[in-house]
């Protein structure tokens, strides 16, 4: 791993500090304004402006080129405000995660936060037997698993640490308040299966590209690598997979936390690939909710950067648009 320069690391961390203090003086929807005020300029700011205009001329074309692909039905014009939105969304999020702890609590949730289609979410962490539960990056994927805390589950998210760990152990402070438990991806394995014995619920943002030994799937029609870690734990430990995200309400802090499919074990028991009808199950229902609201998924992150062997070894269906090479990451 490449060694950290760790006064860098400090002040960003401090810039990070800063930028919160300041954005804690106004109030949330006042800064989520502010918020998409910020993401216009990224998304319009001029090419011709160096280094920063083309870096940031390449974070809209990415979006633009995913969604293309995605959905090859729209027009420019709606790849264009679909792309804009996204951004908005993401910048937003940012905001947004520094005041969660202050605004969601067990007396203010339902301000901010309303149930859609729960109970078989409730039914599974009632039963304490354990349960899988998965997002997407999409609308705030960090709410959901903060929401169930608060309201006392045992919620345990998997999570990859930043880099920077100044920034790494003040994000994770945030999330504290709220009882929820975090767990770091790298070597978890064991932990993950120690979560699921005890009867808590393991949560996961399950449309991560898992590079080139992950099961390539479809999602919008072309294949994705996905964690295959998901699956065999479900198998594994007999438990359900709840899939579900927090669905933005216009453009204040307002959310519908929804679950949109369970997936239960007699689901899968007996078909010919269990693990593969799994991941592809769980997968085509993020595609769904997704689709339900294109605007608030991150198109900026790479979901098919790794490619089949097929397409690397150059035979048939390479997606058009995207270039196969072999993941390095």
């Amino acid at each position: 791993m490449k060694q950290r320069n760790r006064a860098l690391d400090y002040l960003t961390y401090l810039a990070v500090r800063c930028t919160a203090m300041f954005f804690h003086c106004f109030p949330i929807n006042s800064n989520l304004r502010t918020a998409r005020l910020i993401a216009r300029i990224w998304f319009n700011f001029p090419r011709r402006f160096p280094i920063l205009g083309r870096a940031l001329a390449k974070h809209r074309a990415r979006a633009e080129e995913h969604i293309r692909l995605a959905m090859p039905e729209l027009s420019p014009a709606e790849v264009s405000r679909i792309a804009a939105e996204s951004m908005q969304s993401l910048v937003m999020l940012a905001i947004e995660v520094l005041f969660t702890p202050r605004l969601i609590t067990k007396w203010t949730w339902k301000r901010y936060v309303h149930p859609v289609n729960m109970p078989p979410a409730l039914r599974a962490l009632l039963d304490k037997r354990g349960c899988i539960m998965l997002t997407a990056h999409y609308g705030n994927w960090e709410l959901l698993g903060y929401v169930l805390a608060v309201w006392g589950f045992d919620i345990v998210a998997v999570m990859r640490p930043f880099d920077n760990e100044y920034l790494n152990d003040y994000l994770m402070s945030q999330r504290e308040p709220s009882g929820l438990s975090l767990l770091y991806k790298k070597g978890a394995t064991s932990s993950m299966s120690d979560v699921l014995e005890d009867g808590k619920a393991l949560c996961f943002i399950a449309d991560q590209n898992a590079g080139s030994k992950g099961l390539f799937v479809d999602f919008f029609g072309r294949k994705a690598s996905t964690y295959k870690s998901i699956g065999l734990l479900a198998i594994q430990h007999n438990v359900p997979i709840i899939v579900g995200c927090a669905r933005r309400r216009g453009h204040d802090f307002n959310y519908d936390a929804c679950v949109t499919r369970v997936i239960h074990p007699n689901e899968w028991h007996g078909k010919p690939d269990e693990l593969k009808w799994i991941t592809q199950e769980f997968s085509t229902a993020i595609e769904q909710f997704v689709r339900e609201a294109p605007e608030q998924y991150l198109w900026l992150h790479r979901r098919w950067k790794s490619r089949p062997k097929e397409e690397l070894q150059g035979t048939p269906e390479s997606p058009k648009g995207i270039t196969p090479q072999p993941d390095t990451a």
